[in-house]
């Protein structure tokens, strides 16, 4: 787990070695093992080395092959490269070192671009061949290590973190209005592009080739998500999916164990982190765990099921674990957000600060830890979003409505009295954006199951998207390398077949409602229940308690809503309702400030918008 960074000055010009340590610089928080510099012409390359696999200088980066023509790059783990590399062994290939890195490494260069469909793991590289003069760079299946691109007309550069071009001077940091109304509405990006000009994020299942003689660049995708039944799947019984999976989700652990430091596990109150925690306590005896919980003291409602730690501590009880606790109170969102806006760059899913803790926690004890992220998305743990996608009768009008729903702050009407800028008035584009991210997805829509899985992929290709920049940047703030066994290549080509009636509770019962007719009976499948996640469930239920097998879904949240109209209402008022608020430089004050007053006065519930403006404001200051 490490950083990296390069650029290609594509007018031919000297690369800079002093421009190239610049970039590693800015992210020496991801690697505080070692870093290494390459140049050579108009091409850089560099590195920042957080040791895990293979802990000698043997692995260090920028890697080179036997014969010097080939220099990686790497960021991320190969859970099967033991296996490749016996596989290599056979083809003939040496190796010096004990590394992934060298797998990688080889295994491109015996199988060209393919070789990636071969790894199961998390990554992101760059790998240049001085002799074809070409600079291939891919990133892993499902995006969970990041990896920023920018171009123009004079160079091609990436890295771990956008702000290695700022602070290297590669481009300026400027705002894109386009984006900051995309991010109001979804309080996320659907899209590759970020909040900032130019700087993009590169796809996750994609790989791309530069060819610097040529000057062409190819973009390809290697793997994308389809969530379908499975030809043939109804000769299975329900007990042979429990077992296929149970004989997965071990598998998928167990791979993720590979390290020569030790592994700890995030063990919140949930069925998620919960079952990871058991099934790699079976490997790792009194494994180290971690959890955060909350102040609850002024807390309400709802919110006064988000502390965790008791259900956490019966379950370190359980599985023998060595277990640490932190308890977040109000003014700790106010200690940390510079920093987090730091390290985080630029806004995404959720109030994240909770994060930012848990692998500050962590990482005072391990360099690697399990986390749960990815569960609920694949195995379909939010009931109350896919049942409101049951009920239409063709592709658009589902987009319609379910693009309302994930408008999660502002609609059109708010984003056109609230943002500053006119470029885009009608705001129009927003749902053409949404539509987009079913491009390479078929829809064919025959079924309610069908809108289910339509809706399983969208979240897989945005919600989980932003989840894993999140889990990636708030990690590697501390040099914690956090790991995800629920997006095991197997286990999610697995998940993927499952029938939807596995997965959600009372499916057949919703399916028989209609569901565009708003009333009592419908409005409890709105509401947030223990419906998903079935089947991975009854696996559960064989190693962690009934209690928490049956729990509702919730998210790992602070109570931000009794906060910011409470403990943090000064701090509030100081960042927003200040005349020299920098935010007013894009937003409506008089407008912005109304629905900033209504949170705090307790007429609405708008948290999200509350989090997103303290984070703007210091992001922007």
């Amino acid at each position: 787990m490490c950083g990296v960074a390069g650029f290609i000055n594509l007018d031919g010009s000297l690369a800079s070695k002093k421009q190239i340590k610049a970039m590693t610089d800015s992210i020496a928080h991801r690697g505080p093992d070692g870093e290494g510099q390459w140049v050579e012409k108009n091409v850089a390359l560099g590195h920042r080395r957080l040791a895990i696999i293979d802990l000698s200088e043997d692995a260090a980066q920028p890697m080179s092959s036997d014969n010097s023509r080939y220099l990686i790059t790497y960021n991320g783990e190969l859970y099967n490269f033991r296996e490749i590399k016996e596989e290599l062994e056979k083809e003939g290939h040496k190796f010096f070192s004990q590394s992934d890195t060298e797998v990688v490494l080889k295994s491109y260069i015996a199988w060209g671009p393919d070789s990636v469909e071969k790894f199961n793991g998390m990554f992101a590289f760059a790998i240049y061949d001085r002799k074809e003069e070409s600079l291939f760079v891919v990133r892993d299946r499902y995006g969970i290590k990041p990896l920023y691109t920018y171009r123009d007309s004079n160079v091609f550069a990436f890295s771990s973190e956008n702000k290695a071009f700022f602070e290297s001077d590669i481009c300026s940091k400027e705002i894109d209005n386009e984006q900051l109304s995309e991010y109001l509405s979804f309080q996320n990006f659907l899209t590759e592009k970020t909040l900032y000009k130019g700087v993009e994020l590169f796809p996750p299942g994609h790989w791309g080739l530069f060819h610097l003689k040529e000057g062409n660049y190819r973009l390809q995708s290697y793997w994308d998500y389809h969530f379908t039944e499975e030809a043939g799947g109804a000769d299975l019984t329900k007990q042979d999916y429990i077992e296929e999976l149970d004989r997965l989700l071990q598998q998928a652990v167990k791979r993720q164990l590979v390290a020569d430091v030790e592994i700890g596990s995030y063990l919140s109150g949930g069925m998620d982190s919960g079952s990871l925690t058991a099934l790699a306590a079976k490997s790792i005896p009194f494994i180290k765990t971690f959890t955060i919980g909350f102040d609850m003291n002024s807390a309400s409602g709802l919110e006064l099921s988000f502390d965790e730690r008791a259900k956490a501590e019966h379950m370190s009880y359980l599985f023998k674990t060595e277990h640490y606790e932190m308890v977040l109170k109000s003014g700790d969102m106010e200690r940390c957000m510079q920093k987090l806006v730091y390290h985080l760059e630029e806004p995404r899913v959720g109030q994240s600060y909770p994060n930012y803790y848990a692998a500050k926690l962590a990482s005072k004890f391990n360099k690697v830890v399990l986390s749960g992220v990815g569960g609920d998305e694949i195995f379909a743990g939010y009931p109350w979003r896919y049942f409101r996608a049951i009920g239409h009768k063709n592709f658009d009008s589902y987009i319609d409505d379910y693009f309302a729903y994930w408008q999660r702050m502002l609609k059109e009407e708010d984003l056109k009295k609230i943002l500053l800028s006119k470029e885009a008035t009608d705001y129009r584009f927003l749902k053409d954006r949404f539509k987009a991210v079913y491009s390479n997805h078929s829809n064919q829509l025959d079924k309610p199951e069908d809108y289910i899985n339509h809706s399983l992929y969208f979240e897989a290709k945005t919600f989980l998207q932003g989840l894993l920049v999140v889990e990636d940047k708030l990690s590697m703030a501390h040099s914690l390398e956090s790991r995800v066994p629920f997006l095991d290549n197997d286990l999610v080509d697995f998940a993927m077949k499952i029938p939807a009636r596995l997965k959600l509770q009372n499916l057949n019962e919703v399916i028989r409602l209609n569901e565009n007719e708003v009333g009592a009976k419908t409005r409890k499948y709105f509401e947030k229940t223990n419906d998903g996640k079935l089947i991975l469930r009854d696996v559960m239920g064989r190693y962690i308690p009934d209690e928490v097998v049956n729990r509702v879904k919730q998210g790992f949240s602070a109570p931000d809503a009794s906060w910011f109209k409470g403990e943090s209402i000064d701090y509030v008022k100081e960042k927003l309702f200040s005349s020299n608020a920098k935010i007013y430089d894009y937003l409506d004050s008089e407008e912005t400030k109304a629905r900033v007053n209504e949170h705090v006065t307790g007429k609405e519930n708008h948290r999200l918008f509350v989090w997103s403006l303290l984070y703007l404001e210091e992001m922007l200051g």
